[in-house]
């Protein structure tokens, strides 16, 4: 299950696109910060004309992509981690933009024994953002 702001979290609203999270082993503390969508956007082909739609992803069951911290949630069980969501965000660009940010600020790659992360990558131009006004 995931959490945000303390309370469990079951749908998003349309709004969102994906998220930026913290999950926590119990065990160890150790932690791991990453971001993950909502949606994909997926292209079929209906009457002979491409049709891209968007298909609901697999965060409800994920638990990140770092082949440690999988392994932990193997030894462990899921029951000993906690899943929670940072940040909801509009956008893909949003979502690289804050997990960047997150890492850095936690300096995530100059604390192995306190975080999974072994990378940072980020791509991101500013109109990939959505900026206020």
């Amino acid at each position: 299950m995931w959490h945000y702001k303390g309370l469990p979290f079951s749908e998003p609203e349309p709004i969102h696109y994906g998220f930026v999270y913290r999950i926590t082993n119990s065990v160890t503390e150790k932690q791991y910060i990453g971001k993950k969508l909502f949606w994909f956007k997926k292209t079929k082909i209906l009457k002979g004309k491409k049709k891209r739609y968007l298909a609901p992803s697999d965060w409800k069951t994920y638990y990140g992509s770092s082949k440690t911290l999988l392994e932990d949630v193997q030894k462990y069980g899921v029951d000993h981690f906690r899943r929670d969501i940072v940040m909801l965000c509009k956008n893909k660009g949003e979502c690289s933009y804050y997990e960047a940010k997150a890492q850095f600020d936690h300096s995530v790659l100059l604390n192995p024994e306190s975080y999974y992360n072994d990378w940072i990558i980020c791509r991101v131009h500013r109109k990939h953002l959505i900026l206020p006004l």
